[in-house]
């Protein structure tokens, strides 16, 4: 199985597990909003932010899932390593506010992680590509 491959399929389970629990934090938030590792609930309107997260996870996905689908493998390595920035800081958010370690470090500590090691992977396969253009392109003789 090439990189390629592999770094497509954790890609798109990547964007398909964004989507999902972005439309759920917008559609049902009081189901998977528990889940998150905040020890409390949002009081009064707080719960609007839930629907700021999940919008926030639908851009992100699609964002991906757009550069995946039109080849921009270069591009889409950058992309998920900033997009890490995401679950890095939804991890130190969950620490900060005395919230469940285990779903800070287990769910978003490891979304961080699974985005930098996939980003990286796809850099590494479009550096392979670039080097090999290079090597295969033979230099042009002047015209006399």
């Amino acid at each position: 199985m090439s990189l390629k491959t592999v770094n497509t399929a954790l890609t798109t389970a990547g964007v398909l597990f964004i989507l999902y629990f972005g439309v759920s934090f917008v559609v049902t938030p009081e189901t998977v909003a528990p889940g998150f590792g905040l020890p409390d609930w949002p009081s009064g309107d707080g719960g609007g932010f839930l629907i700021l997260k999940g919008i926030r996870d639908i851009a992100g996905g699609l964002v991906l899932g757009v550069l995946l689908l039109t080849g921009h493998r270069r591009a889409l390595g950058w992309v998920l390593l900033v997009e890490a920035l995401i679950p890095f800081g939804d991890m130190t958010n969950v620490l900060a506010h005395d919230g469940s370690a285990a779903a800070a470090f287990g769910v978003h500590g490891l979304t961080a992680v699974l985005m930098v090691v996939t980003g990286l992977l796809t850099l590494h396969e479009t550096r392979e590509t670039t080097e090999a253009a290079k090597v295969t392109a033979a230099p042009v003789p002047a015209a006399r």
